[in-house]
């Protein structure tokens, strides 16, 4: 796994291009593919979780197109394969990190951690500060975290029942 990570810092070939039309079924899979995890409990037939997952990836698409209307959404290509996606709101005063997601073959191995040092070293160019939800016991929170994100502050709490967390990174607090 190191080998791996070490690959990924650096070496491995890292870009990305905006999502286009054609990019519909790798998408859905890749959000099909985050969760997995969560459905494999339920017990539903593979064609029942097809059509459970593909009314909620519609809803989430249509809601974050009307909420992020100039998002910037892109694919990740490793290599000049798709492995992910990332999609970024930069307004004037803050980001929002809308979605990160990764091919399950490509978690683990710090190609995440790469994208968002890379967001957050222009974030900081920027001088703003980029905020985001995340799932209470997503893996993902700790990378976060270990990033420099904190939970935030003067946001409304959430319920404690809430599944998710908003965080949030700034750059006045990671100034060198």
């Amino acid at each position: 796994m190191r080998a791996r990570a070490a690959m990924l810092r650096g070496t491995v070939p890292l870009a990305s291009r905006p999502i286009s039309p054609s990019d519909s079924d790798f998408l859905f899979a890749l959000y099909a593919s985050t969760r997995e995890g969560e459905l494999s409990a339920w017990g539903w037939t593979p064609a029942q979780a097809e059509v459970f997952l593909r009314m909620q990836w519609q809803a989430r698409g249509r809601d974050w197109s009307a909420r992020y209307p100039t998002a910037e959404d892109r694919v990740v290509l490793v290599d000049g394969q798709p492995a992910g996606r990332l999609l970024v709101a930069r307004g004037e005063k803050e980001w929002r990190l809308v979605d990160i997601a990764l091919l399950p073959t490509r978690r683990g191995g710090g190609l995440g951690a790469r994208l968002l040092r890379e967001l957050l070293e222009a974030a900081g160019e920027a001088r703003v500060c980029v905020r985001l939800h995340v799932l209470r016991d997503s893996p993902a929170r700790k990378l976060y975290s270990r990033l420099g994100f904190q939970e935030e502050s003067g946001a409304p709490p959430t319920p404690e029942d809430s599944p998710y967390v908003a965080m949030e990174w700034t750059p006045a607090s990671h100034a060198g």
